[in-house]
């Protein structure tokens, strides 16, 4: 592995900011300022230059090369420069007192170094003790320099064990919330796949049956054959028009659901959600549109608004429903992309609107308002046994349902009237 390359689980790239190159190094450099003291303490102190700096400057050399490799390089491999940067610090401490910071730069990788808490903690007081027995033992410190090396170098490593846990704990949440969308989409699977198969099994086996009744028709009696047909293509008609009424709303998401997913989705990046909907009592097709609104929100304000409140609220009377979503952030849209012209489309189907207020600095505030316009057919319904078997019976009046296709035991009248021979699987 080269210097510059960022392994998988490396520090940095746990951190979150290795996702793009131009940013890869940025954080670990940024975190290089607090080294200024390795010669600011004894420029300010007025200790000669070549008591100090043909040392230190040796010093710092290797001390980059420990920093940025404890950064880029595999977890497993991060241990090793933290006994590295507190030796530095040690060696160097009789010569320059500014070499403290190793010490505090030895307890930030101990955070991230080893995979028990404990055992960080543990790196972090040995260090600290070894640290305090040099200045006070060796070197004659006065006790409030080493006190505040020690303080620092424990709050720090301190802190950098909190931002770790937060780190696993987020990692979680998001594995949770994978989790829980994948399961629900097998669920989901599962339950499409039992509502087509009560869907279509009754009417395609009656197709089945009544095609084949119909060929055996065709040469002995053409008339009823040619009923037979036509009974068929009026059953298909049903059940093309049932499949429709089922798919439109295999893919509708609900509000509520989209409301629990966005308030995990924001929190887990540290975004706080103020809801203000209790409950919804919608129309599909509004409920599904006002729930796509909500999740490309939620989306933009992850990944554009850099807020750090959000606040969600719905309005509903008799004549309409208004979703507003506000946020603390940035704003100043300069321009619609593709998710907000998605929402503004689907909502001008359904004779809504979409108004959005973003003054720069001054965060988001975006609403979509939709008339209620209930339907007594909702198209995302998927109908029961019962409701399919009474539209087959609408369609085909005079043809009772045969009592085999509805798994009953009794036999069926379905084919009375009609000879013997020509019946489906007579004489085999």
């Amino acid at each position: 592995m080269s210097l510059l390359s960022i392994a998988p689980d490396s520090v940095l790239a746990r951190s979150g900011m290795a996702d793009k190159r131009t940013r890869r190094w940025r954080f670990a450099l940024i975190n290089l300022v607090w080294s200024f003291w390795i010669i600011a303490v004894p420029l300010l102190s007025g200790t000669p230059l070549h008591d100090w700096l043909p040392a230190t400057a040796l010093g710092y050399a290797l001390f980059l090369w420990f920093y940025l490799r404890a950064y880029s390089v595999p977890a497993r491999a991060t241990w090793r420069y933290v006994p590295a940067l507190a030796a530095l610090g040690f060696l160097l401490a009789p010569l320059n007192w500014g070499a403290m910071v190793y010490i505090i730069y030895a307890c930030v990788f101990a955070a991230f170094a080893f995979r028990s808490t404990r055992a960080g903690v543990l790196v972090m007081v040995l260090t600290v003790a070894a640290f305090m027995a040099e200045a006070q033992w060796l070197l004659h410190w006065a006790w409030p320099n080493t006190l505040s090396v020690t303080f620092w170098a424990l709050a720090v490593g301190g802190m950098n064990l909190m931002y770790r846990a937060k780190g696993i704990s987020d990692a979680r949440l998001r594995m949770s919330h994978d989790e829980v969308r994948r399961l629900g989409a097998s669920a989901e699977r599962e339950r499409i796949g039992r509502d087509l198969h009560d869907l279509l099994g009754h009417t395609l086996s009656l197709v089945a049956l009544k095609s084949e009744l119909a060929a055996r028709l065709v040469e002995s009696d053409a008339a009823a054959a040619g009923r037979e047909m036509r009974e068929v293509e009026r059953v298909a008609r049903a059940a093309l028009a049932e499949v429709r009424a089922a798919v439109s709303g295999l893919r509708a998401p609900q509000l509520m659901a989209e409301l629990a997913s966005a308030r995990l989705l924001l929190e887990t990046a540290g975004v706080h959600v103020d809801n203000r909907i209790i409950a919804t009592s919608l129309p599909g097709a509004q409920d599904a549109a006002l729930a796509m609104v909500l999740r490309e929100a939620a989306t933009n304000v992850l990944r554009h608004a850099q807020a750090t409140r959000v606040v969600i609220h719905l309005e509903q009377d008799a004549a309409r429903v208004r979703l507003c979503i506000g946020d603390d952030g940035r704003g100043g849209i300069a321009r619609e992309g593709n998710g907000l012209a998605g929402m503004r489309e689907r909502l001008t189907v359904l004779g809504g609107a979409l108004s959005i207020d973003a003054p720069t600095g001054c965060g988001t505030r975006l609403c979509a308002e939709l008339p209620l316009q209930r339907s007594a057919h909702p198209t995302n319904a998927i109908p029961d046994g019962a409701q399919r078997r009474a539209g087959i019976q609408q369609v085909l009046p005079q043809v009772p349902l045969d009592p085999r296709l509805r798994g009953d035991d009794e036999g069926s009248e379905l084919f009375d009237g009609i000879p013997d021979d020509v019946l489906p699987g007579s004489g085999r």
